[in-house]
């Protein structure tokens, strides 16, 4: 489950209310609160014709203990009552099984209602609440495509005749950026916002990809490997978040901090057009993904420190961005808040998000039974995730090629990945 029985008993209002703010059926939670109602009166039939199945047992024992002919008209009708209490037991259990099975699918299907704070609509509710640096003009400089042609930077074509459409293929300078950006960006997680890097599998069996909200919401974007049953990953966050799955873990380990690299596979690239050009929106990506595990009452200064974090990245590669909340419509399935970076691209003269944000707060560690224990002997509790990408590579790479050209047809390095590409990006190689 995710929103958790009691809380959609208790806050139905509510959480009908955010379903329909973020565009679902707010009928599955009407559903639901009746799947319940009928789960719950079956458990109470079923316990008190056991109760009575338990009476009628005893009364055979006493019956033939006082003297009755255990064969005997009495006896056999109370047998035969038992018999028939058997059946309505056991039809019970099924329907009730039954019940809990589609209880369950629908708990699923509920999405994370959002928080009070995140303002109601589409995109066009979301709000800029901060931004940094100067956003360049357009002054001539070229779309990153026609850059990375022109420096034999990636091939786009090479990877289609490899794999298919949206699975670029990064050559010489540019696989170098590549790899530079990953070391970078790992390197400063590490070492300076103290998280412990993570190398997780490129793949994740269903129950990792249901603990964290990517089936059912988003089964259709993720590639399948069929024969085995397992799916390629949306993103680090699902496989490093399952680590804990099923685990309690102690107050003194909280807070939990990952940072891991992984490639990335979605299957809905979007359609063509200068919004999906170039390296803008491909099925295949490279991406360092920030986890943490919190307690409940820190969530939501978490989610400023990673935002914050995020921020770094491109504060430190000198790259004009802004800070978006997202609205209820435009945030998520599962979020309760969501902030979107956006750098700016003059090539394109547009702003491309590089990194989301998030708070969960108990909805994903509810469906993969994450607990804490706030102290020794006390009960275990439900805690908080959160994630963030620090960042997405392919439209930061995409950003870095169309801030930093210089007039005579080079790219300037950002000076933080000097010392590992060297001051400029200018061959062919």
């Amino acid at each position: 489950m995710s929103v958790g029985l009691q809380r959609l008993r208790e806050d139905t209002d509510r959480i009908r209310r955010g379903a329909r703010d973020k565009g679902e059926d707010p009928a599955l939670v009407d559903e639901a609160i009746g799947t319940d109602e009928a789960r719950r009166r079956l458990l109470g039939e079923g316990d008190a014709l056991r109760a009575e199945r338990k009476q009628l047992s005893e009364q055979i024992g006493a019956s033939i203990k006082g003297g009755a002919d255990p064969t005997g008209p009495e006896v056999a009708g109370l047998r035969a009552r038992s018999t028939e209490l058997g059946a309505r037991i056991e039809s019970i259990e099924a329907e009730s099984g039954a019940t809990q099975a589609r209880l369950d699918d629908l708990l699923l299907r509920i999405p994370n209602p959002a928080d009070p704070d995140v303002p109601v609509g589409g995109e066009e509710a979301s709000v800029i609440v901060r931004s940094w640096g100067e956003p360049a003009a357009r002054n001539g400089r070229q779309p990153h495509w026609e850059v990375a042609e022109r420096l034999g930077l990636f091939d786009l074509a090479a990877g289609a005749k490899v794999a298919g459409s949206g699975f670029p293929i990064y050559r010489g300078a540019g696989a170098a950026l590549q790899r530079a950006l990953i070391d970078f960006m790992l390197e400063l997680h590490t070492r300076q916002h103290g998280f412990t890097e993570i190398w997780p599998p490129a793949v994740i069996n269903a129950e990792s990809a249901r603990g964290t909200g990517q089936i059912p919401d988003k089964e259709d974007q993720m590639y399948v490997v069929t024969r085995d049953d397992l799916y390629l990953v949306p993103t680090a966050e699902v496989p490093v978040t399952n680590i804990h799955r099923d685990e309690i873990i102690e107050a003194d380990r909280l807070p939990i901090r990952y940072v891991a690299y992984s490639p990335c596979f979605r299957r809905e690239a979007g359609a063509a057009g200068a919004k999906t050009r170039g390296i803008l929106r491909v099925h295949q990506f490279d991406k360092v993904e920030m986890v943490c595990f919190e307690r409940p009452e820190e969530s939501n200064d978490t989610l400023e420190w990673l935002t914050a974090r995020a921020e770094t990245v491109l504060q430190q590669l000198e790259l004009p961005y802004r800070v978006k909340l997202m609205a209820t419509g435009d945030m998520g399935f599962v979020q309760a808040k969501k902030y979107d970076l956006e750098v700016w691209a003059p090539g394109v003269e547009d702003w491309l998000e590089v990194s989301s944000v998030s708070n969960f707060r108990d909805y994903q560690a509810r469906r993969m039974n994450i607990r804490w224990r706030p102290a020794a002997a006390a009960k275990a509790e439900i805690l908080h995730t959160l994630n963030g990408s620090g960042l997405a590579l392919a439209r930061t790479v995409a950003a870095i090629l169309e801030v930093y050209q210089e007039p005579d047809g080079t790219i300037a390095v950002p000076a933080v990945l000097r010392p590992r590409l060297g001051a400029h990006i200018s061959n062919r190689a």
